[in-house]
């Protein structure tokens, strides 16, 4: 038997990108158990079992979508991917160039998702647990292809990055971003200016008002130093963490979907063109009158406060 080449062999990585994620799965499992046990010892930490289920549903849903719709995001990435402006292949120098690339593309959506209503319809799923641990992270959108998601990296294989290098770097991503949801690990020294920690994380996970639409590193932290959207971690401000408006459920649908629910509720509510573009693509809990809290606004409010009692009585 004789086997043809590829005719492009750009277009194929030399490993199966998929077994990145299926090798990762038992070393999460394990992580899990360790914190636990860990958590359950020092009492640093929080795990609440019906939380940690509803996150393990969220990851298993998301893998299920993933199956069921993940080659629509494939189908665009080779689509694009034909129009390429140049031919890069699986060179050293590419590779490099391609994770960089990969990493900036995921911090802008993931600020965009908090930025943007229709994107943050499907993120919300992920902020959605009033605890931060291990499995938090597995915590994860049904929604994101259909939403669009996407589209962030298409840019990447437009340039030329063959679609698989991309995807394989996403994959190194959310693998990455995995560990940093704990709250067992502290500062981590010199890595802090570099690389997103449990610290950074934390901080972007949070609802207090101060650490609001900050820390969206996937790998890197050096894009939100560069962007001004880094924040510390400050041991005189606790951490609370969830959304805004707490959801007080754990029916795994309606986490997933319910802020889809509230957007087409209000759109279809809505008394002018402008008013359904703010509620699809304005901020979260954009309003016409502004009667409703955005991070904006909750952010303007606790620095006024603080303003206020910083300033000395005369």
């Amino acid at each position: 038997m004789t086997t043809t080449a590829p005719a492009n062999p750009a277009l194929y990585a030399p490993f199966d990108v998929g077994l990145i994620i299926t090798f990762a799965v038992p070393a999460f499992v394990l992580l899990i158990i360790l914190e636990m046990i860990v958590t359950k010892v020092s009492k640093k930490g929080r795990y609440e079992v019906i939380d940690s289920a509803t996150s393990l549903s969220m990851g298993l849903g998301n893998r299920v979508f993933g199956i069921l719709f993940g080659a629509f995001a494939v189908g665009a990435y080779f689509l694009v991917y034909e129009y390429r402006l140049f031919d890069l292949g699986w060179t050293l120098p590419v590779l490099v160039a391609c994770f960089f690339a990969e990493d900036l593309a995921y911090y802008w959506f993931h600020r965009v998702a908090h930025e943007r209503r229709w994107f943050w319809a499907s993120h919300i799923v992920h902020h959605s647990s009033q605890h931060y641990n291990l499995t938090t992270a597995l915590r994860q959108t049904w929604t994101g292809t259909l939403g669009l998601s996407f589209i962030f990296w298409l840019p990447l294989v437009y340039i030329g990055f063959p679609p698989l290098m991309v995807l394989m770097f996403s994959a190194f991503s959310l693998i990455y971003q995995f560990w940093i949801h704990t709250e067992l690990i502290d500062r981590m020294g010199p890595l802090e200016w570099v690389l997103n920690t449990p610290s950074h994380h934390r901080v972007h996970h949070a609802i207090n008002p101060v650490y609001l639409d900050a820390n969206y590193a996937g790998v890197l932290i050096i894009w939100d130093r560069l962007f001004g959207t880094f924040i510390p971690e400050d041991k005189k401000e606790p951490l609370r963490y969830g959304i805004v408006s707490q959801l007080g459920t754990f029916n795994p649908f309606r986490v997933a979907f319910h802020e889809w629910i509230g957007m087409f509720r209000d759109v279809r509510n809505a008394k002018s063109f402008r008013e359904v573009l703010g509620y699809t693509f304005g901020p979260p809990g954009w309003s016409p009158d502004g009667s409703r809290k955005t991070s904006a606004s909750l952010k303007a409010e606790w620095a006024a406060r603080h303003q206020a009692a910083a300033t000395p009585a005369e």
